[in-house]
């Protein structure tokens, strides 16, 4: 699923361009709070990826 770049841009592109101490994220510096945040979007980006995934779908037997 192309759905699972999405995690992978967002963690690799954001530290680099906004490598800034200001603003803070959660009370951490802004690149360390990206990655934070970013952590959690992907586990929920890729509960998606699983639900949308036609073998993890009721009703089919695997051998």
């Amino acid at each position: 699923q192309w759905l699972a770049v999405i995690p992978f841009i967002g963690l690799l592109i954001g530290p680099v361009v906004h490598n800034r101490l200001h603003p803070f994220i959660l009370g951490m510096p802004f690149p360390l709070g990206w990655i934070a945040v970013w952590i959690v979007l992907t586990a929920g980006i890729m509960a998606v990826v699983y639900a949308l995934d036609p073998a993890n779908r009721d009703g089919g037997d695997r051998p």
